[in-house]
């Protein structure tokens, strides 16, 4: 193997399981870029926090969302895509030029919608607005020589937050019960980076594993699949008893 394949064997990401196997590689690499599964995990954040609220308003449940995802999926992950300590895990399909414009595009129109619901009807929301604004660069771009770049932080920013999102997004205030969810919520992201770490370095040097390597990484796996579907169905079962009931 030589320099230039061990390089890409450390960096490449193309392989995760979430990246289709069809299309053209700009598609499959957007695709992949946008963490899909993990994403969807914090948007269902945002749902299950929502349906804590009584009476729910269904256009702020879609715009949550919306938000979330041009926030996180979009904005966040291009950031990252940049690559942290001279990496770019999703190669050079993308330019610099076009991964900022795409984070700051997404940025602009997810604090666009917040902005307006949070002048005319809930500016507690701003709080969550700041804090998530700041970790979209601090975590992603490793500000503070990485202080913020950490599995604590991690499920604080894209577990806690986006549950207290949906609930102060619904009533302005922050409840007992929002609080607890939002905290359980922290925790089964905890659970997913903790995993998650492990698992990308093994896949970064998937080609030289040895069957044991090969077998836990297919376990870590197994549990990222597990948990991001388990909250998103989470999310669906809060969805369809709140439509229901």
């Amino acid at each position: 193997m030589d320099k230039k394949d061990t390089k890409r064997d450390r960096t490449d990401r193309s392989a995760e399981w979430f990246v289709p196997r069809f299309g053209p590689q700009k598609f499959r690499i957007m695709m992949g870029l946008l963490f899909l599964p993990y994403t969807a995990m914090v948007l269902a954040f945002c749902v299950i926090g929502s349906m804590l609220a009584d009476p729910i308003h269904w256009d702020r449940v879609f715009s949550i969302v919306v938000i979330y995802f041009l926030g996180l999926g979009v904005a966040a992950h291009a950031l990252d895509a940049l690559g942290g300590k001279g990496e770019k895990p999703w190669g050079s399909v993308f330019t610099r030029a076009q991964l900022w414009g795409m984070a700051l595009s997404a940025l602009v129109l997810a604090y666009g919608i917040g902005i307006y619901f949070m002048v005319r009807y809930v500016p507690w929301l701003w709080v969550i607005a700041i804090l998530e604004g700041f970790f979209v660069f601090a975590y992603n771009l490793e500000w503070f020589h990485g202080k913020f770049h950490t599995d604590r932080w991690f499920a604080f920013s894209w577990g806690f937050l986006p549950v207290l999102a949906g609930y102060i997004m619904q009533t302005n205030r922050v409840s007992a019960e929002a609080f607890i969810l939002a905290l359980s919520m922290a925790l089964f992201s905890a659970v997913e980076i903790k995993a998650s770490r492990p698992y990308k370095d093994l896949r970064r040097r998937s080609l030289k594993l040895h069957d044991e390597e090969k077998e836990l990484m297919a376990r870590y796996e197994a549990i990222l699949k597990s948990i991001s579907l388990g909250v998103i169905l989470l999310a669906v079962g809060f969805l369809i008893w709140r439509i229901f009931h």
